[in-house]
């Protein structure tokens, strides 16, 4: 049975997402003292004794004209509380009743949904007064609580009970399905293929994510740098041969390093990298306008470090008028300012407009493939002997390396073990030159591929 889902809401700077977090059990959604920190909306599987739900975090309620940012941001609440079947509302009991959490408890009391009262921040003698002003929102009795220490969570356990222990799924039942999921191979019609997409700031990551998903469900504008938290969005794509689980993460844009100078700003990016980093498949999402510029090189740098497949999506595709010219233009440009992965798929799209949008996802799974690929023993040790046979190892001090066995051992990316004699005397050239070659041997483009050499043991050395 599906979980239900419960909403966080209230004003900027409340504690939502500090109580987020405690109800995961991770630190997921980021957390600082500048209010309005959060503006998507964030989903989490969350545990409360034996009650599991699903959490969704929120923006905090602003009273804004609706294209403003703010108001684009109450939109996200508005969905957050349509989808809930019960809402927990955080007030301050430090800063007492105000205004605002007068207007949005009218508000959450004509959704018609059940309201849980938090008044956040009680802890000591100076919430108490706070506590008993939450009585006048009329929205039953105030819960004192405190998100920070996790004071209160008995009494949020009671109140939740009554709305959702009658729809949960047993807790034996969701665990043997988790088990299932550990069990499934990569390529498992049930296992959901992680896609990050990142880029710098304003490059459309989040308008790519809504196209893709054809719903407005990140928040987007004109302004730069919106998106703060990495928020993952599960969906499924329909493919030619199969359907696809996919679970995206919409990330903040990652700007020079010197200047990212903010404390939140420090917190995006590195909850940006983390998404990277966890991602099988990163889409590097560039300008056309103005593509390849040193931090997109240094991103997609990062991500074949980590060993990622990468997808680079030229996004803005429709202002530019020479089509044919540019993409030949960029495909050269690749190819010279990424020999680490040559052969990157290049998507030519517009998030905007959703022009060959239809491209990505076939892309995607492709070099997702190939980051699973495995290569057979003996093919790989017949390529290596013709290999050396075409150019042979250079010699050091008069003797010859010599290459005698290569092996493949492990995948996601590639990795081969070689046996190699002085193998800290190989060239970076030749060594260059094997990764490419089976790379082309056994189709492999794109992906990183790991080769390791490996001094064979000397039986008649000491020791």
């Amino acid at each position: 049975m599906t979980l239900q889902k419960v909403a966080i809401v209230g004003r900027p700077n409340v504690g939502k997402s500090t109580l987020f977090n405690r109800l995961v059990g991770k630190r997921l959604a980021l957390v600082d003292d500048t209010p309005g920190v959060t503006r998507d909306r964030r989903e989490g599987d969350a545990r409360l004794g034996d009650l599991e739900f699903i959490v969704v975090d929120t923006p905090g309620l602003e009273v804004a004209p609706e294209r403003a940012l703010e108001g684009r941001m109450r939109r996200q609440t508005d969905v957050a509380v349509d989808e809930a079947v019960a809402c927990v509302f955080l007030v301050d009991a430090r800063a007492g009743v105000t205004p605002r959490d007068e207007v949005f408890a009218e508000i959450l009391r004509s959704s018609g949904k059940p309201v849980i009262l938090l008044a956040n921040k009680a802890e000591g003698a100076a919430g108490e007064a706070g506590v008993l002003d939450a009585w006048s929102l009329g929205l039953g009795e105030p819960i004192a609580f405190s998100a920070e220490h996790g004071h209160g969570m008995s009494e949020l356990y009671t109140a939740l009970e009554a709305i959702l222990a009658s729809g949960d799924e047993p807790a034996e039942e969701q665990q043997g399905e988790a088990d299932a999921d550990e069990e499934e191979g990569w390529d498992s019609p049930l296992k959901p293929l992680r896609v990050a997409i990142v880029g710098r700031p304003n490059a459309g990551k989040s308008t790519l994510v809504n196209r893709l998903l054809g719903e407005d469900r990140m928040l987007t504008g004109p302004e730069a740098g919106i998106t703060r938290d990495s928020i993952s969005v599960e969906w499924t794509w329909r493919g030619e041969t199969r359907d696809w689980p996919v679970k995206l993460f919409d990330t903040a844009g990652l700007r020079k390093k010197a200047k990212v100078q903010s404390k939140l700003e420090k917190l995006s990016v590195a909850d940006a990298l983390r998404a990277a980093k966890f991602a099988e498949v990163a889409v590097l999402l560039i300008d056309a306008e103005q593509p390849f510029e040193k931090q997109d090189l240094q991103i997609a740098d990062l991500i074949l470090r980590e060993g990622r497949a990468l997808v680079i999506g030229v996004n803005k595709w429709d202002l530019i008028e020479d089509k044919d010219a540019a993409a030949r233009s960029l495909r050269e440009q690749a190819d010279r300012l990424l020999p680490q992965a040559p052969g990157a798929p290049l998507v030519f799209l517009s998030a905007l407009t959703g022009r060959n949008i239809e491209r990505l996802m076939p892309a995607v799974t492709k070099v997702y493939v190939d980051w699973n690929a495995r290569v057979k023993t003996p093919d790989l040790n017949e390529w290596l002997r013709a290999a050396l046979d075409r150019h042979p190892t250079p010699a050091v001090s008069g003797r010859r390396i010599k290459i005698k066995y290569i092996a493949q051992v492990k995948t996601r990316p590639p990795t081969f073990v070689a046996q190699c004699t002085n193998a800290s005397e190989l060239p970076a050239s030749y060594k260059r030159y094997l990764v490419n070659g089976i790379r082309e041997a056994f189709d492999i483009p794109a992906v990183p591929i790991r080769l390791i050499l490996k001094q064979p043991d000397n039986p008649y050395s000491d020791g």
